[in-house]
């Protein structure tokens, strides 16, 4: 069974078909997992996304954000049935892009970088979970060392959280049978 009405185009506004329902029955579970150094100017948009969505206080929506992805966040990602990776962009999609992700094919990591899709290959390998996944990357500007957004990086976090609360709450009004 699939939820009619998740789009992957930025700022479109308009859904698409494509987000699997969850497997098991009841509300679905979403995480909203930003990623980023706040003191680094742009890069902090994943941590500022998270700050935002908290302040929904949603049912069964949690999110939180650090500096990196770890591989400990397979065990809070394999709890959930759709997964928002945010993190900051350098280049691209103005002012936000949504990707679909998928597990990757092979475990390839360092302690310094661990990519979305080795997170989910890991909450597949290891807790059989295959949640639906995406990657909301919001274009920056600026990565200096400052604890401010840029301006125009301020504008696109505004309008990826409007997108993205916007698709959490279409995810959230179809139950699983």
């Amino acid at each position: 069974m699939t939820l009619p009405g998740i789009a992957l185009t930025a700022g479109s506004g308009r859904f698409a078909a494509g987000v699997p329902a969850p497997v098991r029955p009841g509300p679905v579970r979403v995480l909203v997992l930003g990623y980023g150094n706040p003191g680094r100017q742009d890069d902090g948009l994943g941590a500022a996304a998270v700050a935002e969505i908290e302040t929904l206080n949603w049912p069964n929506v949690s999110a939180y954000d650090n500096y990196q992805l770890c591989i400990e966040d397979a065990i809070d990602v394999a709890e959930h049935d759709v997964v928002w990776f945010v993190d900051a962009s350098r280049v691209g999609a103005s002012p936000f892009a949504f990707t679909a992700l998928s597990r990757a094919t092979s475990l390839e990591f360092t302690s310094h970088l661990v990519r979305p899709e080795a997170i989910l290959a890991m909450a597949e390998q290891y807790y059989s979970s295959t949640p639906c996944a995406y990657l909301l990357a919001i274009r920056g500007y600026e990565f200096e060392f400052v604890e401010e957004l840029t301006p125009r990086a301020s504008d696109n976090l505004r309008l990826a959280v409007d997108a993205l609360a916007h698709r959490i709450h279409a995810v959230q009004s179809k139950v699983s049978p």
